[in-house]
């Protein structure tokens, strides 16, 4: 790993933690996760198959910095003792070991029937859990030398949301959640409204805040009522929020807020940048107005990073998780003509480009947060199907689209771009995935 024992230890014994390690090509819930000591519990919600288990697991010889063992009290396996050991191999290097002994129900007729297929997910399940440590851990190391921040997050409940208020958790920072609704708050979680009064005097202070709160895009087709709660969530969360933070006497330095590539309409004229004009469309006009809302934190003299979001890579949420059933039956293909450009981004390439944002004073305006590498959707199905060893035989023709998802279908499915992350390149941001296969292989757990 590149980071010393300590900081490697830290990151394990950091809450969210967990939030790191569960595979995102399985159906994993978090139940409870109480913090690292002996006798605390871990319980997981697991579906296996059409059934859905709790693994229960308790926490012993918990030794800070050093090591922790998980003994499975509940769940699949008869017996099951995981050891996370951590050991020192020099200032900026350190070794982490994982030791499991485990046994099947049945261990005589089920190691015959299932044993190799154990090993196979076990394998594939290490192997994403240890590149994902070291990304996060190389990430980290890179502003090691900075104070940890207090950071304050709309959206936390997201999947983005989830990854980044995780991701910076393991780094040593404290993030603060910005919540709604009725149910009583719990450490670190700060009540807000969006369209309302909130008591903003909670965020004196913070160093920085990240909004990425909004309605779902693509839930429903787009009736008057629906286009309105989508512009509304946006620029009436987004102005509701930048003028709270305006008037606070200590305000963060930096507010990075979500927008997204839709910004530049459906375009055709080859690879387009931060300085492209904003295009037609709907999701032109929401974009606009989601930024334009960002003006009282701007004229308080806030830098504000406005962060031009394209199509997130996660095989839990968005495109990819709806996409998933139709390849794995047969009936993934192309979306009308295929041709239209789609600009991506790995969910952990943009929670990375988030803390960027962050740390980067240089950073300010517009900022195209996708691959260099966008792709035609053609390009991005065959991708798909070649990850989950399927066919791209079933097209969605254009009218078919129209028909079942009106203008939605249109602006989302029809349309797109190529879109270059100009800002993030010149400003020395690295990319994890550089490929679509990459991104997809990552999510699925398809290692080499």
């Amino acid at each position: 790993m590149p980071a010393s024992r300590t900081a490697l230890a830290a990151w394990h014994f950091s809450p969210r933690a967990i939030d790191r390690l569960l595979p995102p090509w399985q159906d994993v819930r978090i139940e409870q996760n109480e913090p690292l000591r002996d006798g605390s519990r871990t319980v997981l919600g697991l579906k296996v198959g059409p059934v859905r288990i709790r693994w229960v697991a308790v926490h012993e010889q918990v030794k800070p910095g050093e090591q922790f063992v998980d003994r499975s009290l509940q769940g699949p396996f008869k017996h099951w003792v995981h050891e996370h050991s951590f050991l020192d191999k020099g200032a900026l290097q350190s070794d982490l070991r994982d030791s499991v002994e485990y046994q099947l129900p049945f261990s005589a007729i089920s190691d015959i029937f299932i044993g190799w297929k154990i090993r196979s997910d076990l394998a594939q399940m290490f192997a994403f859990r240890h590149r994902r440590t070291r990304d996060d851990l190389a990430r980290h190391s890179y502003y090691s030398d900075r104070p940890r921040r207090t950071i304050a997050v709309t959206g936390a409940t997201g999947a983005v949301g989830r990854a980044l208020c995780a991701f910076l958790s393991t780094g040593g920072h404290r993030v603060l959640r910005l919540v709604r609704g009725g149910s009583p708050l719990g450490a670190d979680e700060i009540r807000w409204n969006p369209t309302g009064d909130w008591d903003a005097t909670k965020l004196e202070g913070v160093d920085a805040v990240v909004h990425l709160a909004g309605a779902n895009i693509a839930q429903g087709r787009w009736t008057a009522a629906r286009k309105k709660v989508i512009m509304e969530s946006r620029e009436l969360g987004t102005r509701n929020l930048s003028e709270a933070i305006a008037k606070l006497n200590r305000p963060p330095s930096v507010m990075v807020s979500a927008s997204a590539v839709g910004f530049y309409g459906n375009r055709h004229d080859g690879l387009i940048d931060e300085s492209a004009q904003r295009g037609n469309g709907f999701l032109a006009e929401v974009t606009q107005a989601w930024e334009s809302a960002l003006q009282p934190v701007e004229s308080r003299g806030i830098r504000v990073v406005r962060m031009r979001i394209g199509v997130v890579v996660n095989a839990r949420s968005g495109v990819v998780a709806a996409l998933r059933l139709p390849f794995l039956v047969g009936a993934g293909g192309r979306v009308g003509s295929g041709r239209q450009g789609m600009s991506w981004i790995h969910l952990d390439d943009l929670v990375a480009a988030i803390q960027f944002a962050i740390e980067e004073k240089t950073i300010s305006g517009a900022v195209n947060a996708v691959s260099p590498q966008p792709v035609a959707q053609i390009d991005f199905a065959r991708a798909l199907a070649r990850v989950l060893r399927r066919p791209c035989i079933a097209p969605l023709p254009s009218p078919i689209v129209r028909f079942l998802f009106g203008e939605m279908g249109k602006e989302l499915l029809l349309s797109g771009q190529f879109v270059h992350p100009k800002i993030l390149l010149e400003s020395g941001f690295r990319f994890g995935c550089s490929t679509i296969e990459d991104a997809l292989n990552f999510e699925f757990g398809k290692f080499k």
